[in-house]
């Protein structure tokens, strides 16, 4: 019987599908979420024909099932990694150094255009009916890098028709998340020299990766039959105090590219050992496209700078992702 009640009633998990389109039969991870907006979506055709009065349609006819929403979650050790498997299509995991139980999974972009998909477990005690929602696929992932607040991510989902399915027994996972201390960003004029690379301190940073996703619709059925990857694309934001030419603006007039790592370390967490866990972002090879420098009387003064990452022939990257955590495999 359905009842009254908050959005935090309502628990979401996923699973990675090892065949495309078949829910796994519970989910791999729930999610510790901020703000789910995952709809059910449809499409219909109106018949507007003459039937010799002045109404404007007479009917409308089903033509297209699909789910389609955002999911806003803070940035996760474990479940995190998993959608990001989906937003770039490979993952390979391997033991990390010095441990045994501790796992760095290499995401890079897939070099096709059907990536990862998941299904979206959704326990509503509040419409007491829980649903499934097969073949899902991450379209965007924007990261918000902010002081004084988690690290969080809005993630961009589409998916089949949700499925009825008996009360599912969500088990909540306990993760570890990331706070703005925790990120270290470096700059360098080649991938190969980030290690080595000064840190440079900025107030804010945003970061959209987006896959640009498109429906395969085909005739003889209203759900769409797969989603796939059309063009893969990077952009971003950062915002710090100036503090001389040389930290962007230099670059940006002359349009010399730039190697970034965005590495997230939670060191007050350890897995095993001296391992930590991390989300460690490279982008071989940006461009700023975007410089700008106001001026108030009474304010510091900041810089903000728009970049665009591209693809690098001599890394033969444009986008790593390394995520340290205790997963085996997903």
């Amino acid at each position: 019987m359905s009842q009254k009640g908050i959005g935090r009633q309502v628990q979401v998990g996923v699973s990675r599908e090892s065949t495309r389109g078949t829910s796994p039969a519970t989910a791999s991870f729930y999610i510790s979420w901020a703000d789910l907006a995952f709809e059910e979506k449809y499409d219909n055709v109106v018949d507007v024909e003459s039937y010799g009065v002045m109404e404007d349609s007479a009917s409308e006819t089903r033509v297209k099932d699909y789910a389609q929403g955002v999911l806003k979650m803070p940035l996760l050790d474990k479940t995190f990694p998993l959608f990001l498997y989906s937003l770039l299509g490979t993952d390979a995991p391997t033991v990390h150094a010095g441990g045994t139980l501790s796992y760095d999974h290499a995401l890079t972009v897939k070099q096709n255009s059907q990536h990862q998909s998941f299904t979206l477990y959704i326990h509503d005690p509040l419409a007491a009916q829980d649903y499934t929602h097969a073949n899902c696929v991450v379209e965007k992932v924007e990261i918000d890098y902010a002081v004084k607040k988690f690290v969080d991510a809005s993630i961009s989902i589409k998916g089949l028709k949700g499925v009825q399915v008996g009360t599912l027994s969500p088990s909540q996972t306990a993760e570890n998340r990331f706070v703005p201390q925790y990120l270290v960003f470096k700059m360098a004029s080649a991938l190969s020299g980030l290690g080595g690379a000064a840190a440079t301190q900025v107030k804010s940073l945003k970061l959209t990766i987006d896959q640009n996703i498109e429906d395969d619709e085909v005739l003889g059925q209203k759900a769409p039959r797969d989603f796939l990857t059309k063009e893969f694309k990077v952009e971003g934001t950062v915002e710090l105090i100036f503090n001389g030419e040389s930290d962007f603006k230099t670059n940006a007039l002359a349009n010399t590219p730039q190697a970034m790592r965005l590495d997230l370390i939670n060191t007050d967490v350890t897995l095993e050992g001296a391992i930590n866990p991390e989300i460690r972002i490279d982008l071989a090879k940006a461009f700023f496209t975007e410089f700008s420098l106001p001026r108030k009387l009474k304010d510091l003064v900041y810089q903000t700078v728009k970049f665009k990452a591209v693809y690098s022939i001599s890394d033969a990257q444009m986008i790593a992702i390394r995520a340290t955590n205790l997963v085996a495999a997903y």
